[in-house]
């Protein structure tokens, strides 16, 4: 019984630790921050690269913004302002992953707006972002969005909690799907994370307080299905991110990461239970396009976590001490670019990029600082 408790203990402290943004800069992060503008002044390299940009959220009770920064050529990045969601904030961590996120082909960015119970989708073009409309999110307090083709699927996470589903038009109108509102697991389940699979054919929920994964089937019509659960091989599961082959990579809050096989009758198949990352809170979890590496940003390490993906799904640290990059008290949501060369992290009122390396392991090119307490989401194109 003593032990159980202890585990419980832990798990929730490490939950805290995901949920909450500091929204400070560690005094080692400062040290390692360079001239971004002089990098881009150097190598702004092809035009197509050099418009590619990086969005977070600033998730402001007064309200709220997605924050703009463009990506050189060489992976640095240069603030290029704010645009206003038309809604409103928390002010603090939501304890999500894909509080924003972008559509299959990039045309789209769609935003959280915690505060006042809706979602922002902005128009990308070449000269920015424009905002195309706001619609309630099906629920309240959303949290997390995902996106397949002209299909969104919310996350609210506000009273019982449940997914919400939306068509999206060509000129960016969300349209409520009929009969497209499920719930979660229960009440009080603590969802970190919606995602679809790489088809579009399922929908995956994260439940950190019943250390449960839902699946939910999405029909041709876009109406996700009845929910089955699975058990998480780790304790809180928390972000998480598919790789080629129908594999499911979780982290988990209590100082683990763990793979699946999502199976063809949609049952999960665990490769590799709760492998430790000896770094305190791995909340946020992405994997690199070529399916070879997945990394977690953890919350209490104030570190990035990199792991090897073999072909099988299993998974195993490239570092002994789980330390793949040290950033900062502070560190939250992270992203991957298009090209799958760059990784950021939003660590407290900042985003540091890394170059991923051949061997997986990453190369600082430096910071970008200025956002407010309360900065929540990162998406990358």
């Amino acid at each position: 019984m003593t032990k159980h408790l202890a585990v419980i203990a832990l798990a929730a402290a490490a939950l805290a630790a995901c949920e909450q943004n500091r929204g400070v800069t560690d005094p080692a992060a400062a040290a390692v921050e360079t001239s971004l503008q002089a990098r881009h002044a150097e190598e702004l390299g092809d035009g197509r690269d050099g418009a590619r940009a990086v969005y977070t959220l600033t998730n402001q009770v007064a309200g709220n913004s997605v924050a703009v920064f463009t990506r050189a050529a060489d992976g640095t990045l240069s603030a290029a302002g704010r645009v206003a969601t038309g809604g409103t904030g928390t002010g603090a961590g939501l304890g999500s992953q894909g509080a924003v996120a972008l559509s299959d082909d990039g045309r789209w960015l769609f935003a959280v707006n915690a505060g006042s119970n809706d979602v922002s989708v902005f128009a990308v073009r070449p000269s920015g972002l424009s905002l195309a409309g706001r619609t309630a999110s099906g629920g309240t307090r959303p949290i997390s969005l995902t996106s397949h083709r002209n299909v969104l699927y919310v996350l609210n996470t506000g009273g019982d909690g449940n997914i919400s589903g939306f068509t999206v038009s060509a000129s960016g109108d969300l349209t409520p799907i009929s009969d497209a509102i499920r719930p979660l697991s229960g009440t009080n389940v603590g969802p970190a994370q919606v995602s679809f699979s790489p088809d579009g054919r399922r929908l995956v929920v994260t439940e950190k307080t019943t250390n449960r994964l839902d699946v939910y089937v999405v029909g041709e019509n876009g109406v996700a299905g009845a929910r089955t659960s699975a058990a998480s091989a780790g304790v809180t599961p928390f972000g998480f991110a598919f790789g080629h082959r129908n594999e499911l990579f979780v982290s988990e809050a209590s100082g683990s990461a763990s793979s699946y096989v999502l199976g063809r009758r949609d049952g999960l198949r665990t490769v590799s239970g709760a492998v430790l990352t000896h770094q305190g809170a791995p909340c946020w979890l992405v994997v690199t396009d070529d399916g070879r590496y997945t990394y977690t940003a953890n919350a209490q390490g104030a570190s990035i976590s990199g792991f090897t993906i073999a072909r099988n799904g299993a998974i195993h640290l490239l570092d002994v001490d789980g330390a793949t990059a040290v950033v900062g008290r502070g560190t939250t949501d992270l992203a991957l670019s298009a090209n799958g060369r760059y990784l950021y992290n939003l660590v407290g009122g900042s985003v540091f990029a890394f170059r991923v390396q051949e061997d997986g392991h990453l190369a600082p090119l430096g910071t970008v600082t200025g956002l407010p307490g309360g900065t929540v989401g990162l998406a990358a194109r």
